[in-house]
């Protein structure tokens, strides 16, 4: 399955869209390894600098996802559904306000769930004669949960139900399939699951309900601050000029120094160590290969990642070494992690992203095999099982022997 699709022609010059999966907990590419050849090839590239909103650097608008519009935008296309309140919303009642859309599954307990700390945050940037012209909009995208009470439970358990400005709006599944496809945003259901994979585009509606900017959360939206931060300003570029003012929070920092690229040799990725005092870098590792897995606890897959990390360290008995490297997760929950799955190798806290987010990090799991000289080799999104793993560091590094397979 492609992780990219078209979005609408007549709305974006270069649209991009990740997908969310609440079952595999993670954007779904085709996520072959790629070695010796530079560069990630997935990510467009961010908008021209004179095409950037004001207060947006190309960094985060790369982090967002941020997409300009055709010159001539067109009208949002129309839903009527119903909040988490049990209160009909409809696009005619949100006029003369900015509409933040997005569509959201209301069982995800991962990526959506950086969404909803991304909206939270933002709507604190938000300038205060901004935030009440502002709604922050999601439509659920999982039709086997669609009753109020279900979006009213995500809201609370996220923290977004204290929001004034915020508006989970559900329907029934055919309405809500009817709201996607207007949309153009995918959504593949699993029946016996009762799961969905869908599309993960946010939508910036103006007041007179054209779409004026698109962007998309995945795996980046760990990075709370810069994401949040490009979302408000993104929806204060779209009010009229005397409804705006300066957004709070701060833009994303540029790449680690070097590049990140297949063939770049970056700056030390670096953070708080998950185990004890300390902190633990990549530089320390420099000399062997190197593994860098990049997981969260609330992501299924990374638990079978976690898992042939550890099964491939003891396989190779430290002649590579290994770094795991916890985003999006306060200590604790990354320390738990950790200790339930047995991980025996150096784990580091990136509890904001922001070693996840400079390092261009995709999707959750994702691997980076680093050469003894802290050259990247290898860029790999996804899973990656541990005989293919085994496959790939014995064909990188001459010195191991040939493995059983």
């Amino acid at each position: 399955m492609s992780g990219e699709k078209s979005t609408r022609g007549t709305v974006w010059d270069r649209p991009w869209i990740l997908w969310v999966s609440s079952a595999a907990l993670l954007a779904v590419v085709a996520a072959l390894v790629v070695v010796g050849v530079r560069g990630m090839g997935a990510t467009e590239p961010a908008p021209a600098a004179d095409a950037l909103p004001t207060g947006l650097n190309e960094a985060t608008a790369e982090l967002i996802g941020a997409a300009p519009v055709a010159t001539d935008p067109v009208t949002a296309p129309a839903f009527a559904l119903t909040d988490q309140n049990g209160r009909t919303v409809d696009s005619a009642s949100l006029r003369g306000k900015v509409v933040v859309l997005s569509f959201n599954d209301d069982k995800c307990t991962d990526l959506c769930a950086m969404l909803a700390d991304d909206i939270r945050v933002a709507d604190t940037d938000l300038p205060a004669a901004a935030r009440a012209k502002v709604e922050f909009v999601s439509i659920n995208a999982n039709p086997y949960y669609p009753k109020p009470a279900d979006v009213k439970a995500w809201s609370a358990k996220n923290g977004l139900d204290t929001l004034p400005n915020w508006e989970y709006l559900t329907g029934t599944s055919q309405q809500l399939a009817a709201a996607a496809r207007a949309y153009d945003v995918p959504i593949e259901l699993d029946a016996d699951t009762r799961t969905v994979s869908h599309g993960s585009q946010i939508f910036v509606i103006g007041p007179a309900g054209h779409i004026v900017g698109q962007a998309a959360f995945g795996a980046e939206s760990a990075d709370t601050g810069p994401f949040a931060h490009g979302l408000a300003v993104l929806a204060v570029d779209a009010l009229p000029h005397g409804d705006s003012g300066k957004v709070a929070g701060k833009n994303l920092a540029a790449a680690l120094p070097g590049g990140t690229g297949i063939g770049d040799t970056p700056a030390a990725v670096h953070g708080p160590s998950l185990s004890g005092p300390g902190t633990v870098s990549s530089a320390s590792t420099r000399g062997s290969f190197t593994v860098v897995d990049f997981w969260s606890s609330t992501c299924a897959a990374c638990t079978q990642q976690l898992s042939a990390d550890r099964t491939e360290a003891k396989t190779l008995g430290g002649q590579v070494a290994f770094l795991g490297v916890d985003v999006g997760d306060d200590t604790n929950a990354g320390r738990s992690m950790a200790a339930r799955e047995h991980i025996a190798f150096p784990v580091l806290s990136d509890a904001a992203g922001t070693q996840a987010a400079r390092y261009r990090v995709s999707e959750l799991p994702y691997t980076v095999i680093l050469s003894p000289d802290g050259t990247v080799l290898v860029r790999h999104p996804g899973l990656f099982t541990a005989d293919e793993l085994d496959y790939v560091v014995r064909e990188l590094d001459a010195k191991l022997p040939p493995g059983d397979g």
